[in-house]
């Protein structure tokens, strides 16, 4: 199948199809008290894949509601559980007065979260493949995603430890090193994204915080030491007035977008970056694109009343295929099944746990 000039993706859904089916999935989650959330994801991803076409084909969800219902339950018994024992034995343990070992327990509890939120991002990774289906053929690992846990742990304390500076370093190396574990059908994905390209927009957002702080000592610290005995002049108002909207503009407004902007490069970069056998990625989102994919979705949760949530995944999935592409070419004769293992249960919990490595 070779590259004919058009878009390797293609989203051929619209609102008025998936309605019906985000309104039923509403409708039986209340009257289920949330219990209805497993199969409605399932039905919500059946006909998104249905209708996207990677090349020549739509792709196919063969997931189920019980795998993603059975997982959660793994999860809340084996997990879920034993961390609310220890949150209500920490608050025993110090009332009772064993200071330390109530904090040593605390710090376990909080590493192994971290250490399963990254078990967690490897194996929905994992478990969706699995379940996404092209021309008879699926994708996955045979990696359990633990050591993957480990690498999770470690990046993200040496990004900490160097003031965050080496976020980017953590972020783009961890997705490096997850979907380089993952294949689709016979072939392996190459994940080679490089760091340098992202830096410049995560340094703008990193220092404008300081730059922040510095007008805050600058401008504030005049207006505290003033004698509170007399009353400020209007200057002093107006200035004060002028300090506080820029404070306000600077960390309610131009830090989320800023990050907005970093996103969107870091989007570009790793899928950019992204190939299976001949097939190379790209993602061609800019920043105004995603600006108006969140104002959108603001909007819609707004005016609705909150009803409108029902179709965001349905707007950020088309909004992915729209802006997703492949080039290249790959034969149809080389295509056979993967012979990976295909995890049995489904993500559980937060929609993103899958335990079928426990």
């Amino acid at each position: 199948m070779a590259d004919r000039g058009e878009r390797a993706f293609g989203f051929s859904g619209t609102w008025r199809d998936y309605a019906p089916i985000a309104l039923t999935n509403l409708l039986l989650t209340i009257v289920t008290l949330g219990v209805y959330r497993f199969w409605a994801t399932t039905r919500t991803r059946r006909y998104l894949w249905s209708r996207t076409r990677f090349i020549d084909e739509p792709l196919e969800w063969t997931g189920t509601g019980m795998e993603l219902f059975i997982g959660f339950l793994l999860v809340l018994g084996l997990f879920g559980l034993p961390f609310l024992f220890l949150q209500f034995g920490f608050q025993a343990l110090i009332l009772q007065g064993y200071m330390a070992l109530a904090f040593t327990l605390a710090a376990l509890a909080a590493a192994m979260i971290f250490y399963l939120a990254g078990v967690a991002v490897f194996r929905m990774v994992r478990y969706r493949l699995s379940r996404t289906w092209w021309h008879g053929i699926r994708g996955g690992s045979d990696d359990k995603g633990w050591a993957y846990g480990w690498s999770n742990v470690w990046r993200y304390l040496i990004a900490g430890f160097s003031l965050y500076l080496l976020m980017p370093w953590a972020m783009i190396s961890l997705w490096n090193d997850r979907w380089s574990a993952m294949s689709f059908g016979p072939f392996r994905f190459s994940a080679r994204a490089p760091v340098g390209p992202v830096y410049r927009r995560f340094l703008l957002f990193y220092l404008l915080p300081f730059g922040l702080i510095i007008l805050a000592a600058t401008i504030g610290l005049p207006q505290v030491a003033q004698d509170p005995s007399q009353a400020p002049d209007a200057a002093a108002v107006r200035t004060t007035l002028l300090f506080l909207a820029a404070l306000f503009i600077g960390f309610y407004v131009l830090l989320p977008l800023i990050a907005l902007l970093y996103y969107a490069k870091y989007m570009r970069v790793v899928i950019g970056g992204l190939s299976l056998s001949t097939l190379d990625f790209r993602f061609t989102a800019r920043s105004k694109d995603w600006f108006l994919l969140i104002l959108g979705d603001i909007a819609l949760v707004v005016f609705t009343f909150g009803i409108g949530a029902i179709f965001l995944a349905y707007r950020h999935w088309k909004f992915f295929s729209d802006h997703l592409d492949a080039t290249g070419e790959i034969s149809r004769a080389s295509l056979t099944q993967s012979t990976t293992a295909a995890p049995g249960q489904g993500e559980g919990l937060a929609d993103a746990f899958d335990l079928g490595a426990i």
